[in-house]
């Protein structure tokens, strides 16, 4: 290096996010910086470095092949830095603290409200941060202390809970209904206004494998918030899918052809093995899965 001045992990952890989102835009909301203020962090280091890390090209950055010999040893450090947090953390004998929650984007916005609101009254010591997502936050690196995932997690450093199923069913608004009728059988869809997702093909994958020959232009409404995607089912925009407990519990819709066959969604309570015994993770693991209960009974 160049200068007198070590590069450290906050500088380290820039220059591989960035690497791994390919922009600083990407990165800048990802870490939760602004664009400018991350541009001067990377040029600072590799001002420190003494060498270019990245060229920009038409769709963003690109790494040097000095800053692609960076990376290996960037990873294992953040690799090893989330051991260090969760050595500690797991040592933290104290009640009071915050707790992390990472979970998808319609459970985040239809089903934890009213289990965090409820956990705040009881455990008011408890500091609670929510990460709506459908992307995975590493748990091992302290991404999030707990996750509420739709598979079963395979790491093995990790514990996990199989709160149950949750099955999924057909809705529709009642002014959707009241606009194009009722369907009553699985013939009655065809022709119907769909609501589906955008560049995900999970739902497409996913009715395919039960015998659904649908495809991306059946689908009317198309966007991959899967909570934007129910506000327009709400609002009467078309036919969509989702989990029965959230669909029987928003005013204004109404379950349609309820003998088709639809698969449940598995849900499961996840978090580092090394916050096992840490009372506050405990406290907060456990008024989620009370309160995620009625997902897997509908």
């Amino acid at each position: 290096m160049h200068s007198s001045d070590p590069l450290d992990w906050s500088q380290i952890r820039i220059l591989l996010t960035v690497a791994e989102t390919g922009s600083l835009s990407a990165a800048a909301r990802e870490l939760g910086l602004s664009q400018p203020t991350l541009g001067r962090q990377v040029q600072a280091a590799e001002a420190s470095l003494g060498f270019p890390v990245f060229r920009r090209h038409a769709k963003g950055l690109a790494l040097t092949e000095e800053g692609a010999g960076l990376i290996a040893p960037a990873r294992e450090m953040r690799a090893a830095a989330g051991r260090l947090a969760l050595a500690a953390a797991g040592r933290d004998a104290r009640l009071a603290g915050t707790v992390r929650i990472s979970a998808s984007l319609i459970v985040s916005h239809f089903v934890l409200p009213p289990i965090l609101a409820r956990l705040r009254a009881e455990a008011p010591e408890i500091e609670l941060e929510l990460n709506p997502t459908d992307a995975s936050d590493n748990l091992l690196w302290r991404e999030a202390d707990i996750a509420i995932r739709m598979y079963r997690p395979e790491q093995g450093a990790l514990i996990a809970r199989h709160l149950g199923d949750s099955p999924l069913g057909l809705f529709a608004a009642e002014s959707y209904l009241a606009r194009r009728g009722v369907p009553e059988t699985v013939e009655d869809l065809r022709g119907h206004d769909w609501i589906g997702l955008d560049r995900s093909e999970l739902l497409i994958q996913g009715l395919r494998a039960y015998g659904w020959q649908m495809g991306r232009h059946d689908f009317g409404l198309r966007c991959d918030d899967q909570a934007a995607g129910w506000a327009m089912l709400a609002a009467g925009a078309g036919i969509g899918i989702g989990q029965l407990a959230i669909g029987h519990a928003t005013p204004g819709l109404r379950r349609i052809v309820p003998d088709l066959p639809l698969p449940s969604l598995p849900l499961w309570l996840t978090a580092a093995e090394a916050l096992r015994h840490t009372p506050r993770l405990r406290r907060v693991w456990d008024a989620l899965a009370e309160g995620l209960a009625p997902l897997t009974a509908a």
